[in-house]
């Protein structure tokens, strides 16, 4: 029953935030509205961390699940992707790249925030 609450409390959240979305027209994807409102009512407390564990740790569980269609799909399309194999996984590399060194800075930075934040 629990876990039913907690799905609850997840689905009510993103229905808020597609609704969000159709009423501001920003090109920002829904799931990142739902990832700051998510933020934002866990940091204020508002929703208490305990309120959504067991279900977001489903959710996290099951995710690589959710992949397999979208795997199946581009198998599907191996003709269309084989001409463009070289630039894909060019970009695909360059980006996971980027994407890496960017993250590393920023945690090394939240990191380094909250040691002076401490010593202080």
């Amino acid at each position: 029953m629990r876990l039913l609450e907690q799905f609850g409390i997840i689905l009510t959240l993103t229905f808020i935030v597609e609704t969000v979305k159709e009423l501001i027209p920003l090109p920002i994807p829904a799931s990142i509205y739902g990832l700051i409102l998510m933020l934002t009512l866990l940091k204020l407390k508002i929703i208490p961390i305990i309120s959504v564990k067991h279900a977001s740790k489903f959710l996290l569980e099951t995710m690589p699940i959710m992949f397999i269609p979208a795997a199946v799909g581009l198998l599907n399309t191996w003709d269309v992707i084989r001409s463009l194999l070289i630039p894909l996984t060019l970009v695909v590399s360059l980006s996971t790249v980027i994407v890496m060194v960017i993250s590393g800075h920023i945690t090394q930075f939240v990191i380094n925030f909250s040691r002076r934040k401490e010593v202080q």
